[in-house]
């Protein structure tokens, strides 16, 4: 398994945060490549993913520790990929949010196409930064 972690400070509370980041519905507005996403049961959702210019359907359960702002975040299905978004307060207006994701550097060549090797780690250092950049804007805006 390879990890990638970023970071990105945000101008609103962690609350705020908290809930956007929890509005399963607004996934696609900020996570490049998801075209739907819906709530299932408590602790579930069901993601429609752009796959080499196929939709694949993704199950993920999400495991919260709200008392300390943690989201995790495991699929269900192939492929198999894992994550945890940190929220963590800088002051009463700004959040710093720690991206981790994990994954296996085959199994998104197989699934989702692209480069190998260190050209596959940098595109997808890239589109983790996007898809921060992009709840940033939507946090920010919907505040």
């Amino acid at each position: 398994m390879s990890t990638l972690e970023e970071h990105i400070d945000i101008d609103v509370p962690a609350d705020t945060a908290w809930d956007c980041l929890h509005r399963v519905e607004a996934y696609p507005r900020f996570l490049d490549g998801v075209r739907e996403a819906r709530t299932e049961g408590d602790n579930r959702a069901h993601l429609d993913v752009d796959a080499l210019g196929h939709t694949r359907e993704v199950e993920i359960e999400i495991i919260d520790r709200g008392g300390e702002k943690v989201m995790m975040w495991q699929t269900t299905s192939a492929p198999d990929l894992a994550g945890t978004f940190a929220l963590l307060p800088i002051d009463g207006e700004h959040t710093r949010i720690q991206a981790r994701f994990e994954y296996d550097p085959g199994t998104i060549k197989e699934v989702f196409g692209g480069p190998r090797g260190f050209a596959q780690a940098a595109a997808i250092e890239r589109g983790v930064r996007s898809d921060l950049q992009q709840f940033k804007a939507l946090a920010e805006r919907e505040r």
